[in-house]
């Protein structure tokens, strides 16, 4: 089975009026989140006697859900969920949210990337006889919960069965998840693994008849569709049950809304609480607050730091330099910052085209390095006959990096030294970020000075680990750890051996050299026993064997278009 990573963002909205359609409002949520995701998109809304309503497919929001496709989705609640490119990926069924019939019929949105597939797939054959039929580490997440929660053998379940169901799961589970997930004619759950390294929240708006509750990646998506009281799941609290109103997560809490009530439950046991720091560094919108902290005032005290870092190796290598050019766009707000702190002038050097993808996230390199200049254009005038400071967020394959620093030395640049707003990324991201091999990391093996020669700088500077964590951490002093494994190879959650990522980076490979006899695979021919002989890795987020979407639910993207 193939194995791939993926970075999504996940949405789930419940109405207090049962007449009115949510996903108007989930659509415009997605559109948000597209940073996140630009590649498959998917909704799934809950109507009238508990019935499912879907529409996925590959593509942005603004070209799967048109007013056609957007009537077609009836209900007060829904779930949604945008992904982002990834090798091997070919149809529709590869959108989420997931879904089983049994028990209950629930729906299932997931960020993250569990590591402990294999142990999981054998007990899905051995013990719980459930078909996972795609290589989607989501959904067999959503499996183990649903086989959880057929446990109780009741006809209809409450809110202790879904907790106790939930809190087995992340006994069972180990990785990296941020989930949403919807039970037919119920209501809507949010949880997130005990270390927290994945966001979600929870925002409430208030309106003449009650509350509606809105989960989500990150809080920009409250911010635009009027919710308040923006909550990130974090620890602190004991369990507890209101009449929908307002309170706190908990790391490893369980929250379940429904017309009536809220619920809430710590259902694991206390972990460390790790949020990812690369959500700061490139992923999260600048305007979204994750975890208490501003993404933008944490932008902004990283270009402080690194003022001082490039201001200590400039004197140390006797370099002056004329201007200071951000790398657009998510080092903006640094390379400012960096700029007033060391007096020196900010340009605007590069001219991005908005209709071209992130390059950080599209599938295959040659596709990267084409898209680079068709992605920004360099205004000469600011280039020619310049010493120019490049800041860039980070530099992780090295490709976008090299393109960059062509073009400005082509428009005249006398020389080129870039600054990096985090470390090194020397080590593969094994909770659901696009760096699955270490022969793919510029940094990996290679010191400073061979990382500058490699991507044709004259220099180049980074951010000290300290210095990044310290940016992050003094908008919340309460988060005494991050993960950032991608800069130490230390893993929070454990069990990350270098057996696991070698197996990793091997099915990667063989996934890219086989994709175009992947796209013709059903994956029915694996036999139990060929399941238990050899291991299995899942992928986050992608069926990658060609599985139909017709299994399942009816998906009325095949009807409108």
């Amino acid at each position: 089975m193939c194995y791939v990573y993926v970075m999504c963002g996940i949405l789930g909205l419940l109405l207090h009026d049962p007449i009115a359609d949510a996903a108007p409002e989930i659509c415009e949520g997605l559109s948000l989140l597209q940073h996140r995701g630009q590649d498959a998109c998917g909704v799934v809304t809950c109507g009238p006697k508990g019935r499912f309503y879907q529409c996925k497919a590959n593509g942005m929001v603004r070209d799967i859900f048109d007013s056609n496709s957007i009537s077609r989705l009836i209900g007060g609640m829904g779930v949604g969920h945008v992904r982002y490119p990834t090798a091997g990926s070919f149809n529709n069924a590869e959108a989420q949210p997931f879904y089983v019939n049994s028990p209950y019929g629930i729906v299932f949105a997931h960020n993250g990337n569990l590591i402990n597939t294999d142990e999981l797939m054998r007990f899905m054959d051995a013990s719980a006889h459930r078909h996972i039929n795609t290589a989607s580490d989501s959904e067999l997440l959503l499996n183990i919960f649903a086989n959880n929660l057929q446990q109780t053998g009741k006809f209809r379940i409450n809110e202790d069965d879904i907790f106790t169901a939930i809190g087995g799961m992340m006994e069972q589970c180990k990785g990296a998840y941020a989930c949403v997930a919807m039970i037919a004619g119920f209501g809507i759950i949010a949880f997130r693994d005990p270390n927290g390294i994945r966001p979600v929240g929870m925002g409430v708006r208030k309106t003449s008849t009650g509350n509606d509750y809105l989960f989500a990646s990150e809080s920009v998506v409250a911010d635009a569709s009027g919710f308040g009281e923006w909550e990130d799941v974090k620890p602190g609290i004991k369990s507890m049950s209101c009449d929908l109103v307002s309170s706190r997560f908990v790391v490893g809490e369980a929250v379940i809304i429904t017309r009536s009530s809220l619920s809430r439950r710590q259902v694991a046991k206390t972990s460390t609480f790790a949020p990812d720091i690369f959500e700061y560094v490139y992923f999260a919108r600048p305007d979204s607050v994750l975890d208490g902290i501003s993404v933008y005032r944490s932008r902004m005290a990283m270009g402080d730091a690194l003022a001082e870092k490039v201001r200590a190796v400039l004197e140390e290598n006797q370099i002056e330099v004329d201007v200071v050019i951000p790398v657009p766009d998510t080092s903006r707000v640094a390379a400012l910052n960096l700029a007033q702190k060391l007096k020196l002038p900010y340009r605007e050097g590069f001219i991005k085209n908005r209709y071209v993808g992130r390059t950080f996230i599209m599938p295959g390199q040659q596709m990267r390095k084409k898209n680079v200049r068709r992605k920004l254009n360099a205004m000469a005038l600011e280039f020619v006959d310049k010493v120019v400071l490049l800041v860039d967020d980070s530099i992780v394959r090295g490709t976008t990096s090299k393109e960059i620093i062509q073009m400005a030395k082509d428009v005249g640049a006398k020389k080129v030294i870039v600054a990096s707003c985090a470390p090194p990324i020397r080590y593969p991201n094994v909770y659901g970020i696009d760096m699955p091999s270490r022969s793919e990391l510029v940094a990996h093996g290679r010191t400073t000075e061979e990382i500058a020669t490699a991507i044709g700088a004259d220099l180049v500077i980074f951010q000290s680990l300290p210095d990044l964590e310290e940016s992050v951490r003094s908008l919340n002093s309460s988060i005494t750890t991050f993960d950032c494994s991608v800069f130490t190879g230390k893993y929070v959650t454990g069990d990350v051996t270098e057996e696991y990522l070698q197996l990793l980076e091997d099915l990667r490979a063989d996934n890219m050299r086989t994709k175009a006899a992947l796209n013709g695979m059903v994956g029915l021919g694996t036999s139990t026993v060929e399941r238990q002989e050899k291991p299995v890795v899942v992928s986050a987020g992608n069926p990658m064997n060609g599985s139909d979407d017709t299994v399942g639910l009816h998906n009325t993207w095949k009807a409108t278009h």
